[in-house]
């Protein structure tokens, strides 16, 4: 048998978070679940990661940068128009075949939004971090346009409203994205305005 190393326990703790925190977000998820996920001990987990804290933005952080580098990875050498259309159908797939970094998203602004009416404000800093990247990524993207930056990533968050509420591809509330080879219960391709 092949052991691992530090670092492999790391990113299996953190593929491990992000499933259980996308399905029962930050308050609801024990650190026991996500030890028995991983076939760790619960102290060998404290070993990797400070506490349940840091877990959680470890899979946060990690989220946000996979998506950004599927945006950058679709768009890599496309002019502006033809970026936005390769990062949505890009991110269609991933939210598709990886359901958990949707959810896992939804969470992460959940937590945040609860830590900080609670006062919690050094909580969310490393996940605004990562959201400035992203932002920042797709606003160079996009030709540095603020407005196509914030129209790409509005529509982003309306899939993932939509998606994370398991509205069916061919409901109405789609109205307005494009795509004709939308596949039924899955978000269209990008907006309807591109």
């Amino acid at each position: 048998m092949v052991r691992m190393s530090a670092e492999e326990r790391r990113e299996s703790v953190i593929r491990a978070a992000i499933t259980e925190f996308a399905r029962t977000g930050y308050h609801g998820t024990s650190t026991e679940a996500i030890a028995r996920r991983v076939g760790v001990s619960q102290p060998y987990l404290f070993r990797l990661f400070a506490n349940k804290q840091a877990i959680f933005l470890a899979a946060s952080e990690r989220c946000l940068f996979d998506v950004r580098r599927i945006f950058e990875d679709a768009a890599e050498g496309l002019d502006p128009e033809a970026a936005v259309h390769a990062m949505a159908v890009a991110y269609q797939r991933l939210i598709s075949e990886d359901p958990d970094k949707l959810m896992m998203q939804m969470q992460t602004y959940v937590a945040v939004a609860a830590a900080e009416s609670a006062g919690d404000h050094e909580f969310g800093r490393s996940v605004r971090a990562g959201w400035e990247a992203l932002w920042d990524s797709v606003h160079l993207t996009l030709g540095a346009d603020p407005n196509e930056t914030t129209m790409f990533l509005a529509y982003g968050m309306l899939v993932n409203t939509l998606v994370a509420m398991g509205f069916q591809g061919d409901h109405r509330v789609w109205t307005g994205f494009y795509d004709s080879a939308r596949p039924v219960g899955g978000p269209p391709a990008g907006p309807a305005t591109r």
